[in-house]
């Protein structure tokens, strides 16, 4: 659909049925690349918007292991990469291993996070290097020409000048402790036709990265072109020996090597705390964003590459949501390359805020940032009783936009608006209510405050057609996720929007308000440092005055039950279903999914904690609910995906605090879903989950005595 003149046209040529993904646009947006998976492979297809026809380009197979791998380097060519030999040829498993399988420790430290599917053995380090190796090819003027040799791409990009490309490829030995991100790799710039330039780094294992989410590897990382110049290398090295402890003025310094690559690299600038990414704009404007991850902190400052200075533009707290100005708006340059645009003359930069937090709840805005008064002025907010975010700014100059709006009644659609002309906004999408049945479900954000004086907050959903005098309370899902903080000013904003429409996805608890149950969705479970401690040091304690909060708050309200009230969260916030029920009788019931309950089974840190087992043995055992097993005698549904390979939440963990709870004669029962990972995607297993829980709930909740 072409959303300024609302036209629609059909596409010829698509394969059926459509199985179609890694959708990328050209540079010029006249043409679509994407890949189509079969049986017999993957196929990389390319429409072109003006004959409105698809095309199959490859002759070989894709291959898509370690990513699309799908670059456009012009409108006429398009890289990408195939497989080197035929599905036939795998490697078998022999029936018998050729011999053990050994790793060893010769000194040096390696406190790596608990990965999991990582490989074990030699024929997994032969299956690994059958699949991911591939040729990288280009296609021109329907011509594939094939690119330097087969080897294991994880990243290739395209000079702005389009005459280089940077190229990262996996090298052995394969590591036994990390992903394949982690293991060793050459860095190189080569032309278009894979002749080497130049080889910029040989990159070391991820094993001997410190513990810590601020410290890094004593190495170059983040190489990149610079977006506003025709062909340079920029990257970050550490100036602490990559330990954000160690006391030095700055900790990150950002180099830069042009073209052709033959002098030497030239220092940028500096950063006082870990450097994170540059958004470039032009040879007087770049964006520099650094932070810690454990003060939660976040720093903007303009680099003026001309004359090599720095400015700090804004820092604060990444929590809080209140006082962010937004994401500095992009456009086009001379070589296609998205970089930060200035208006007024460039003396402003225009902020998008697509959230837009505010003591009325979410409030997504645009602002022009004044960069020398470091003001942020608002010129568009959404209106309260609506939720709209501006989702592209088609022309910053004359401030034309398009927007995604929505309210509680109304459905997402897109709209074309004009900030200057002031004109009626053009609705260019009519998307219908997909969920029916949902309407005239009673939808506000309710506010209340926890024992401490805390403010919280929770999306509370009721029945259509509930009328409260005669009804009375109702049997109660108290779903959420904690998250820490180390202010309470930033633990008590508002979050969300209560006039957003409400969707449902296969993780939603919303849906059980059709089933005649009140729901508090969002409920907010903030963990805050306090006296100079560490958030986690009380966790346990906060954990119970939020749910008491949230539960004397739906009380009084007169919607809840509070002899019929469930709780119930995903990943972390399934680890915290298993601590309330361990910690108090404050449910009749619990829903953990895909959780982690062995806090010793993350023993080099787990969510925002970089605290290691070591450093406080006795955090870990308290946080653990698997160490309280013996006291949860409240019934829990435990539900995990067999194939869960997210960072932590091993499928062990319901495995073994379901047979504790069961050891011990509590109430519990364990689903454990075939072929499924941390979300459940299959039809079926989504499916079979709605079932489990819907009659775990009946059972033990809206039919409680």
């Amino acid at each position: 659909k072409n959303i300024r003149t609302g036209k629609t046209a059909v596409i010829d040529g698509l394969p059926a049925p459509l199985f179609a993904a890694h959708a990328t646009w050209n540079p010029s947006q006249n043409k679509i690349s994407f890949t189509q998976t079969s049986q017999k492979g993957v196929d990389l297809y390319i429409i072109d918007i003006t004959t409105l026809k698809a095309v199959k380009v490859n002759k070989q197979p894709l291959n898509v292991v370690l990513g699309s791998g799908i670059t456009w380097v012009d409108d006429a060519t398009i890289l990408y990469r195939v497989a080197t030999k035929p599905a036939s040829s795998i490697p078998v498993k022999p029936l018998m291993p050729k011999g053990p399988t050994v790793q060893q420790s010769i000194g040096k430290a390696a406190p790596n996070p608990t990965y999991q599917d990582l490989i074990k053995s030699p024929f997994d380090e032969q299956l690994f290097e059958f699949l991911a190796t591939s040729q990288l090819v280009q296609y021109k003027n329907g011509v594939q020409t094939s690119i330097g040799q087969p080897a294991i791409y994880t990243t290739i990009k395209v000079s702005p000048d389009k005459k280089y490309l940077l190229q990262e490829t996996i090298s052995k030995p394969f590591s036994y402790l990390v992903p394949f991100e982690g293991f060793p790799s050459v860095i190189k710039i080569t032309d278009l036709s894979g002749k080497p330039i130049k080889v910029l780094a040989n990159l070391p294992s991820a094993e001997g990265k410190p513990s810590g989410y601020d410290n890094t590897q004593n190495i170059p990382r983040d190489y990149d072109w610079r977006d506003d110049e025709a062909a340079t290398i920029t990257w970050a090295q550490p100036l602490d020996s990559g330990l954000i402890k160690k006391q030095v003025p700055f900790h990150d310094a950002v180099y830069a090597l042009n073209a052709p690559f033959t002098g030497q690299a030239k220092e940028l600038f500096k950063t006082q705390n870990r450097y994170r990414n540059t958004k470039w704009g032009n040879q007087t404007l770049a964006l520099v964003e650094e932070g810690q991850r454990s003060k939660q902190t976040i720093k903007v400052s303009r680099y003026n590459p001309s004359a090599g200075t720095m400015e700090t533009l804004y820092e604060l707290s990444q929590n809080d949501k209140y006082n962010n100005p937004g994401s500095a708006v992009t456009g086009k340059n001379v070589f296609g390359r998205q970089v930060v645009v200035t208006v007024d003359n460039e003396t402003k930069l225009l902020m998008n805020n697509t959230t837009g937090s505010s003591p009325k709840g979410d409030l997504p805005f645009l602002a022009k940032f004044d960069l020398t008064t470091k003001k942020n002025e608002i010129v568009w907010r959404s209106a309260e009783g609506t939720y709209e975010y501006i989702d592209d700014v088609l022309d910053a100059k004359k401030l034309i936009l398009l927007t995604r709006k929505e309210s509680q009644k109304d459905v997402p659609n897109y709209f074309i608006k004009n900030l200057v002309l002031r004109m009626a906004d053009r609705q260019v999408t009519d998307f219908t209510n997909p969920y029916p049945d949902m309407v005239g479900v009673i939808k506000e954000k309710i506010s209340y405050k926890r024992a401490d004086g805390i403010d919280l907050t929770g999306d509370l959903y009721l029945p259509k057609g509930y009328d409260k005098a005669k009804d009375g309370p109702l049997p109660t899902l108290i779903w959420a996720y904690p998250r820490e903080f180390n202010s309470a000013a930033d633990a008590a904003q508002i979050r969300g929007s209560k006039d957003r429409f409400t969707t449902i996805s296969w993780g939603s608890p919303i849906y059980w308000v059709t089933q005649g149950y009140a729901v508090l969705d969002n409920a907010e479970m903030p963990i805050v440092a306090k006296e100079g401690k560490k958030p986690n040091d009380t966790f346990v304690d906060q954990l119970k005055l939020n749910a008491e909060a949230a539960i004397n708050k739906l009380a009084d309200l007169g919607v809840g039950d509070r002899n019929r009230m469930a709780v119930g969260g995903h990943s972390y916030g399934a680890f915290m279903t298993a601590n309330l029920l361990a910690h108090t009788n404050l449910f009749k019931a619990g829903i953990a999914r895909s959780g982690a309950y062995n806090r010793t089974l993350t023993p080099f840190g787990f969510q925002n904690e970089d605290r290691t087992y070591w450093e406080v043995p006795q955090l870990y055992y308290e946080m653990s609910p698997f160490s309280y097993a013996d006291k949860i005698k409240t019934p829990l549904l435990l539900i995990h995906g067999d194939s869960d390979d997210n960072q932590g939440t091993f499928p062990m963990n319901s495995e073994r605090l379901f047979n504790a709870i069961k050891g011990f004669g509590g109430t519990t029962r364990f689903v454990f879903l075939p072929y499924e990972a941390h979300g459940y995607r299959g039809k079926e297993n989504i499916l079979h989950t709605l079932w489990e829980m819907n009659s775990w709930l009946d059972k033990y909740v809206k039919n409680a005595k």
